[in-house]
C-alpha cells in the first residue's frame, strides 16, 4: 500500500489501482488479506481514500517471490510509504524479526498501529513513524541497520530524490525492493546494484543490492 497510483493487462485490481491514481472517487480495496505465513487469510482495514492505493494480490505475490531468498527470521525490514501496511505485515507473518513502517499521513498511519493491534505481534517487533520518507533516511540511529527495504512510493506523486539517501540505512549485503511506473527506466539508487527487474502491466519491480 501507498501514498496514490498504476496497469494495463485486463485485471480487476489492476484497474482498481489505475482508478485511484487517475484520482477518481476511490473504491473498496480489492481483497486486502495477508497471502502467507502465521497471519495468512488476516483481512487488513484499508484507509477509504485517494491518498493511499493498495496493492494487489498478484503484484504482492510477485514482490514477495522475489523477495524470498532474502527474507528470513532475523530480517530486520523497512516499509516505507506503508499505506495500510499490507506490505511491511506480509514481511512480519512470513517471519521477519522486526518491521519498521513509514507513513506520512498521522492518520493512516494510525491505521497501521490499528492493523497491528489485531494481529497482536510482539510489542518489540514493529514499531510506527508517522513523517516523511527522506526525514526517516536522515536518523541516525538507523544506519545500516534493515536487511530488506520496501517501498511502493505514489506513481501520480513519485519523486525518486526521496530514495537518494536510502543506502544509508541499508546494512551491507542488504536488498531494497522498489515498485514504480513500468514506463520509467529502473531508477539509478546511489550506492546501490540492480539485482534484476521484472514488469507486471504497468508496474516495475526491481531489487536492489547494497
Amino acid at each position: 500500500m501507498k501514498t496514490s497510483n498504476r496497469h494495463s493487462a485486463r485485471h480487476p485490481a489492476s484497474d482498481h489501482r489505475l482508478a485511484l491514481r487517475s484520482g477518481s472517487h476511490p473504491r473498496p480495496a480489492s481483497d486486502l488479506r495477508i497471502i502467507s505465513g502465521l497471519y495468512k487469510g488476516q483481512r487488513l482495514r484499508s484507509p477509504e481514500s485517494a491518498l493511499t492505493h493498495p496493492m494487489g494480490a498478484r503484484e504482492k505475490l510477485a514482490l514477495f517471490n522475489l523477495l524470498q531468498p532474502y527474507l528470513d527470521n532475523s530480517s530486520k525490514v523497512l516499509d516505507l510509504y506503508a499505506g495500510s501496511g499490507a506490505l511491511g505485515i506480509e514481511a512480519l507473518s512470513r517471519g521477519a524479526s522486526r518491521v519498521v513502517f513509514v507513513e506520512k499521513s498521522p492518520r493512516i498511519a494510525r491505521l497501521i498501529t490499528e492493523n497491528l493491534a489485531v494481529l497482536n505481534p510482539a510489542p518489540e517487533s514493529s514499531a510506527v513513524f508517522p513523517e516523511s520518507v527522506s526525514t526517516f533516511c536522515g536518523r541516525p540511529e538507523y544506519l545500516s541497520y534493515f536487511d530488506i527495504i520496501l517501498a511502493d512510493p505514489p506513481y501520480d506523486n513519485f519523486h525518486p530524490e526521496d530514495l537518494a539517501n536510502i543506502s544509508q540505512i541499508l546494512d551491507e549485503g542488504g536488498v531494497f525492493l522498489l515498485s514504480s511506473p513500468a514506463k520509467i527506466d529502473p531508477l539509478e539508487i546511489p550506492g546501490l546494484q540492480q539485482e534484476t527487474t521484472r514488469t507486471y502491466a504497468a508496474a516495475r519491480l526491481t531489487v536492489y543490492r547494497k
